[in-house]
């Protein structure tokens, strides 16, 4: 019997969260946007907390977006999330929400004025 070989680079999820489980006080939904602050260092930041900076510099991206790109779990990228807010280098916002939809009445009677003109 031959020996398993260890994928590498595989990092357990409680080693990256230290431990914890849930984020501290923060909580986030999969399409929570998620905005990096320029101003603080990316120093002191462990490996993944630092690639979701260098992320996140690119652009608002929602919960679920980081979690894909870092190929972690959303409940680990959570728990990063949070601790980069209490620390400043993130802040988050609520998703746009889509615009409302027009009433379709509203739009034949606009066609058939606009279908009048001609």
């Amino acid at each position: 019997m031959s020996p398993r070989k260890r994928g590498k680079g595989l990092v357990r999820p409680y080693v990256v969260t230290e431990g914890r489980a849930h984020p501290t006080r923060n909580t986030f939904d999969l399409v929570t946007l998620v905005i990096a602050s320029t101003d603080l260092p990316l120093t002191g930041l462990n490996p993944e907390k630092r690639r979701l900076m260098e992320l996140c510099r690119g652009g608002a991206l929602s919960v679920a977006e980081i979690a894909g790109h870092l190929a972690l779990p959303v409940s680990v990228t959570k728990v990063l999330l949070a601790d980069l807010v209490d620390s400043g280098h993130v802040t988050t916002r609520a998703p746009i929400p889509p615009a409302q939809r027009h009433d379709a009445r509203i739009l034949e009677e606009l066609l058939d004025g606009l279908r009048s003109l001609s």
